[in-house]
């Protein structure tokens, strides 16, 4: 059975919670009535609706402010903010049912509030009405005011004329003799929504996040981005490509509209700056975690020189991955001292993979592999006893040097050209000159190819000295030369 009493004590109690509830009701609107705003006060205030054309926010007052919606747009025309969102602005007029808010304080009938709208940092609107040494002449309100060079925009002026005949929103740094030395900044008053557009953009992106910019400048170093009107970020010029660049410009062009990865959001607490690293590589996979899959030791794959050092050179083979050509493995044919004897950056050239280390992400390549090498077969081209024509290379008190064909060269020995039975026109040859001459012995594998005179001395058996135990057919000129020898005998 109920008790009555409970009945009672649960009345009470809930008449006890509701005039709580409505005495810190009345304590809140109280409140809000004390709390007074002047004309040209600082509001920071929560958007609580967004109209089509106009914006209601909470002023912390028994009355909402209201701001034109067209002065909240950046300057590509959007709107960048949502219901929740605090904003900064200024008290223009009020009533007991409205304050109007603005971005700035305007008007040529309020001169008389300079001083304290400078005292206060409010914002006020200047038409910029001509060009001076160092700066501008700015109208405010009816007074003449100076805005130094360096304070009208957050970037280089390069053309002061564009800026006049414009409206722009001012801070006032200096206010002296009554207004009779007024100095305005734009600049100032830029870095402050800067600030505020960072902290409303990166609410929504973080690090690691791919985002969308435009390139607005390239430097030697990089390239900026501007994300978002007035925030920008850079682009170092290791992070333009997976592949070897000496110029951002080789990848990328002002305007360009571009995918970034952002890699680091940096603020320094002493300048208030926001440094934003950003990647346009990383939007992309590494090409060398492919590697392994799409290439093997013994391919043979072209490449682009992309850069010679004085031990080789370093051929790209696909777009961020290039290898090293030694100097050693440039040429069969000849010695090579310097790469760019064989190669130009730039060049497309053939090459050999000879090994892939994934761990040091290094490639040896071959030139010379891929050319394939003159010494192969030289046994079976050139047969012992034929007789072949060449160029002489080079002189040495021991013999002569013959070039054959790029890369194969033989020597005659002394002994073989005092033997030779025109020994003086041997002796007489200079470099270049063409000669016939007999294969006597060829070594393939030690590279090493033995000549001697097609004409022979009497008494000379050259065939012994080369221990020729078969003879294959030869050319007429040495069948003349045996014949001569059987009948000696």
């Amino acid at each position: 059975m109920t008790n009555p009493m409970d009945n009672n004590d649960s009345d009470s109690k809930g008449e006890n919670e509701e005039e709580i509830s409505f005495a810190e009701l009345f304590e809140a609107y109280d409140t809000k009535i004390s709390h007074e705003l002047n004309q040209g006060d600082k509001v920071e205030g929560e958007i609580i609706s967004i109209g089509s054309n106009r914006v209601y926010i909470d002023t912390g007052t028994k009355s909402d402010g209201v701001v034109e919606k067209a002065e909240l747009l950046d300057e590509n025309g959007e709107f960048l903010y949502k219901t929740g969102d605090k904003i900064n602005l200024y008290v223009v007029s009020l009533s007991e049912s409205e304050i109007i808010l603005s971005k700035a304080l305007s008007g040529a009938g309020q001169a008389d509030m300079l001083d304290d709208v400078y005292r206060m940092g409010t914002p006020v609107e200047g038409k910029v009405t001509g060009v001076i040494k160092g700066g501008f002449t700015v109208d405010i309100m009816g007074k003449r005011a100076f805005c130094p060079v360096s304070q009208m925009d957050v970037k280089y002026v390069e053309n002061q004329e564009e800026y006049v005949g414009r409206n722009h929103h001012f801070l006032i740094t200096r206010f002296e003799g009554g207004g009779k030395n007024i100095v305005v900044s734009r600049r100032e008053l830029l870095n402050q929504e800067i600030k505020e557009k960072l902290k409303l953009y990166f609410e929504k992106v973080k690090q690691g996040d791919v985002v969308q910019g435009i390139v607005t400048r390239l430097m030697p170093y990089g390239a900026f981005v501007e994300l978002i009107s007035g925030v920008e970020g850079m682009v170092h010029i290791s992070e333009l490509s997976w592949s070897r660049i000496e110029k951002p410009e080789e990848v990328i062009q002002p305007g360009d509209v571009i995918s970034v990865k952002v890699l680091k959001i940096e603020t320094s607490d002493k300048t208030d700056i926001v440094k934003i690293s950003l990647s346009m590589k990383q939007v992309s996979s590494n090409p060398w975690d492919n590697m392994e899959k799409a290439f093997n030791v013994g391919d043979q794959v072209s490449g682009k020189v992309v850069r010679l050092t004085s031990f080789g050179a370093f051929v790209e083979i696909i777009p961020g991955v290039d290898g090293l050509v030694h100097i050693s493995e440039m040429s069969h044919t000849r010695r090579v001292l310097k790469p760019d004897d064989v190669v130009q950056a730039g060049e497309i050239v053939q090459v050999v993979i000879k090994s892939i280390d994934m761990d040091s992400r290094r490639i040896s390549l071959s030139i010379k592999d891929a050319l394939g090498d003159p010494w192969t077969g030289a046994s079976a081209r050139y047969g012992l006893g034929s007789i072949v024509e060449g160029r002489l290379e080079k002189k040495e008190k021991f013999g002569l040097f013959i070039n054959l064909e790029p890369g194969v060269t033989g020597l005659m020995p002394s002994s073989n050209i005092s033997n030779a039975a025109n020994a003086s026109d041997f002796e007489k040859l200079k470099p270049g000159d063409s000669v016939q001459v007999m294969i006597q012995e060829v070594d393939e594998e030690k590279r090493r190819l033995t000549l001697t005179s097609p004409d022979q001395k009497e008494g000379d058996n050259w065939k012994e000295f080369a221990n020729i135990k078969e003879t294959k057919s030869i050319g007429t000129m040495e069948s003349l030369f045996l014949e001569a020898m059987k009948k000696k005998k």
